[in-house]
């Protein structure tokens, strides 16, 4: 599987890169979306709360029972009841990695700890409250996900493909510069829900004490 990140890099852009960037108008956004990485004999991988879902399906790809909180904003028959909370739906659930694949696509975060065989993800359950671009400290430890050295090339594949090292700081900055609502509509959530964002993307990489800088233009 490959982050969010990754498939603004690689151009495929999906409903879940797009729900990354629905909150954002035109303007510049600091520090989003963090890693932290060391790699011994194992793997300790850290992330702030938009690598959320992204820490989720990578475990669910092997046998792990996950709990914690699933915020949706429709119903998701296969949750049980939810607890209504603002516009969201609250389920608390104790699942599999099955159920997890059935309804990822349908919900909006999944905070959830796990655990598998050689794979242990623990996870904050409430999402940070909004702020001002770079007025909050960055919360890279909102994920942490803990695994044997065989897990590496997954690991890497989804979130640090384009490095080599044994420890990794890596923080993004978003830059939107023009916002290109959907034609005809005339619902304003609907406009802001399904606008996309364009502008650029800047990865900033310390990899074993070397820095190092990439960009992509992007359109969400």
């Amino acid at each position: 599987m490959k982050s969010f990140i990754r498939k603004i890099f690689e151009k495929e852009n999906d409903q879940h890169v797009h729900r990354q960037f629905v909150r954002f108008g035109k303007g510049i956004y600091v520090k989003k979306a963090a890693l932290n990485l060391v790699k011994s004999s194992l793997v300790k991988a850290r992330g702030s709360f938009e690598y959320a879902n992204d820490f989720v399906n990578l475990v669910a790809e092997y046998p792990a029972k996950f709990s914690g909180v699933i915020l949706s904003k429709e119903q998701v028959p296969e949750l049980g009841q939810g607890k209504k909370k603002g516009e969201l739906i609250v389920y608390d659930v104790s699942i599999d990695s099955e159920t997890v694949k059935k309804v990822r696509d349908q919900v909006y975060f999944m905070l959830l700890d796990a655990e598998g065989p050689g794979l242990n993800l623990k996870m904050k359950k409430k999402l940070p409250k909004p702020g001002k671009s770079g007025s909050a400290q960055v919360d890279d430890k909102f994920c942490q996900l803990e695994a044997d050295i065989k897990f590496w090339p997954k690991i890497k594949e989804a979130f640090f493909w384009d490095i080599e090292g044994k420890k990794a700081l890596i923080t993004h900055d978003f830059l939107i510069d023009n916002i290109k609502p959907p034609e005809g509509e005339k619902d304003f959530e609907k406009i802001r829900i399904m606008a996309k964002r364009l502008g650029k993307i800047t990865r900033k990489m310390i990899v074993d004490g070397v820095e190092s800088v990439r960009e992509a233009n992007f359109e969400v």
